[in-house]
């Protein structure tokens, strides 16, 4: 039999991001042919995709570990590194993704929609790329940047436009098998019905999808029974129709008692109070639910409900209920907003923002000086730190971007720790405040003088220009991959 599950929790991993590679060109005759280590490829991508044949989220109940592939490290001969390969995971229409703390981060409805979970990490550059007019033999090369590790939580709510609700054996699974071609499992005892039931229904030109919402009774907004799990399930209806039993064998129970306490438990879930009501009073074959559908109507219709005398076994008044429904459904979408073009939203980076922060901190006593920013982070991780020559490339970065003087005018003395990422995974070295970048005044690293020739007075010209250009490059962090 198969199992309905709604709600998990999925542990995704996008694909690491492949490293850059330090290679220099060799062949007969010239041994020293300039660099050409190609690029890492970029990881591959976790996405969600809603997927019209799915309707349940078992597989991801059995397997909540997923991980998408990596990219290629790069290669000599200015290979670049094959990219990861996007893992894509069907999941129901009507799916809501959110983060451990409940906040909502996408809701996919419609078939295609997709959202990336988490987003593989770039590829490092090659020293073929991190080559230019003033670094010509780069001995270094970028590290790929790790794929993002996420903990979403996948929870599904039922598309339809109609929904039923009312008591456990009320008769709304024979009523959506009657009224469409679902074929619910039906039985004469509570609880019969362990998952909701979609079917769907065709009323003249009007073609809607019913659905039944299990395990209502008394205390089911607070957790009692099965409500909690499926009230979710109404949330997207346009319609509810209040399912009654007038042929109930419980002496304590009535069609009006049993509308008082579905709309309480409805009104204590929340959210639903704009939507139209109907009533149907189930079971009137019986010959004391007829008596019993009868004495209630009045003060039914006394309430503002409109009310439909049914029997879901006999198939009496349900041309009349589907058309009807088909009507309400018919309005409420003609109500609903159209939606308009998809729009490009540019975001300028406002004039002041610098793109990192330093904040002065406190560890055992001694201060701190942490620098939170995407790009000084994304350097850190990208940097090969028993390679004198990259720890260099960073340092000049870093002084490009601005953060050594951020640094002094937070208070940083010679000596200080700073920390650069967060707390749990942060790289912390001691400031050595510099007038220049560490790695100019070591030398113009990455050159090779065996590399130089004489150059006449417009190829330096050029090169000067060249220099220029990329140093304004380099601080605006433009990466060709």
């Amino acid at each position: 039999m198969t199992t309905f599950v709604d709600r998990v929790e999925l542990h995704v991993a996008a694909g690491n991001g492949g490293h850059g590679c330090a290679s220099v060109h060799r062949e007969k005759f010239k041994p020293l042919g300039g660099p050409d280590g190609g690029n890492g490829g970029r990881g591959g991508d976790v996405i969600l995709t809603v997927d019209q044949s799915v309707t349940t989220l078992l597989d991801y109940h059995h397997s909540p570990h997923r991980k998408a592939t990596n990219g290629k490290p790069g290669e000599g001969g200015n290979r670049s590194g094959k990219d990861g390969l996007d893992l894509v995971l069907p999941v129901p229409d009507g799916t809501v993704v959110l983060d451990k703390q409940g906040n909502v981060l996408a809701d996919l409805v419609g078939h295609g929609t997709s959202f990336v979970a988490a987003q593989g990490g770039r590829g490092g550059l090659g020293n073929a790329a991190l080559a230019s007019a003033r670094r010509k033999a780069p001995g270094f090369a970028l590290l790929g940047v790790p794929g993002d590790l996420q903990d979403v939580v996948l929870e599904l709510k039922t598309v339809a436009d109609v929904a039923l609700v009312g008591y456990p054996s009320a008769g709304k699974s024979s009523l959506i098998s009657v009224l469409s071609a679902a074929k619910p499992k039906i039985a004469d005892y509570p609880f019969t019905t362990l998952v909701p039931n979609l079917g769907v229904v065709t009323a003249g030109s009007t073609v809607y999808t019913i659905a039944d919402v299990p395990g209502l009774i008394p205390g089911a907004s607070q957790g009692r029974g099965l409500g909690l799990e499926f009230l979710r399930h109404v949330e997207r209806c346009s319609v509810l129709v209040h399912v009654l039993d007038t042929a109930t064998l419980e002496s304590d129970r009535d069609p009006l008692s049993d509308l008082d306490i579905i709309e309480e438990e409805l009104r204590q879930y929340g959210g639903l109070d704009d939507r139209p009501r109907i009533v149907v009073l189930n079971k009137t074959d019986v010959p004391d639910g007829k008596d019993l559908a009868e004495m209630v109507r009045p003060d039914l219709e006394a309430r503002g409900y409109r009310v439909y005398e049914v029997s879901a076994v006999a198939h009496l008044g349900l041309r009349e209920l589907s058309f009807a429904l088909g009507d309400l459904v018919g309005r409420a979408r003609a109500a609903k907003p159209k939606e308009e073009a998809t729009r490009i939203v540019i975001r300028p980076r406002a004039v002041d923002d610098s793109g990192f922060t330093v904040t002065p901190e406190e560890l055992d006593g001694a201060p701190v000086f942490r620098v939170r920013g995407e790009k000084p982070e994304r350097w850190v991780r990208q940097t090969d730190f028993s390679n004198d020559e990259a720890v260099g490339y960073l340092a000049d970065r870093l002084n490009r971007l601005g953060v050594e003087q951020e640094l002094m005018k937070a208070g940083a003395r010679n000596g200080d720790a700073v920390a650069i990422g967060a707390e749990d995974d942060a790289v912390v070295f001691d400031w050595e405040p510099t007038v220049m970048a560490g790695a100019e005044m070591l030398g113009r690293r990455g050159e090779d003088h065996r590399l130089e020739e004489p150059r006449p007075a417009a190829q330096r010209r050029r090169d000067k220009q060249a220099e220029r250009d990329e140093s304004q490059r380099e601080f605006d962090d433009f990466e060709p991959f």
